[in-house]
């Protein structure tokens, strides 16, 4: 059974920062990237960044960059993601995945992921 336990979101003020957490376990394939993409009412899906499976690469989408930080803890399977200096645009609920392949130009999702934790940054 695939999962991801994902945790870390809620409410901060602009500016301020939150960090996320997912482990990830029963993912059906030998190498894969972990990230997360974020989905606000009304609007679409949007990957916010992704770090890859043997390599490392990271990426990370124009309106977090510098920022946010993702990072990966491979022995454990588990991948963060520290959220720094939110702003109201980043209101969301923030879904951890898997991907079939991550760059620093973008990233290509797997139709497997968490059931998302949301994060509302109030001004």
């Amino acid at each position: 059974e695939v999962q991801f336990a994902e945790s870390g979101g809620g409410l901060v003020e602009v500016g301020g920062s939150l960090r996320l957490s997912c482990a990830a376990s029963g993912v059906p394939y030998d190498d894969y990237a972990l990230g997360w993409f974020r989905q606000a009412p009304g609007k679409e899906r949007e990957g916010v960044s992704c770090t890859g499976g043997s390599d490392g690469t990271t990426y990370y989408t124009d309106s977090v960059e510098g920022r946010f930080t993702i990072s990966r803890d491979r022995a454990k399977n588990t991948v963060s993601l520290q959220m720094n200096s939110l702003k109201p645009e980043d209101t969301a609920i923030y879904y951890c995945a898997a991907a079939v392949w991550c760059t620093p130009h973008g990233v290509s999702w797997y139709d497997l992921w968490g059931q998302g934790t949301q994060v509302t940054v109030s001004s």
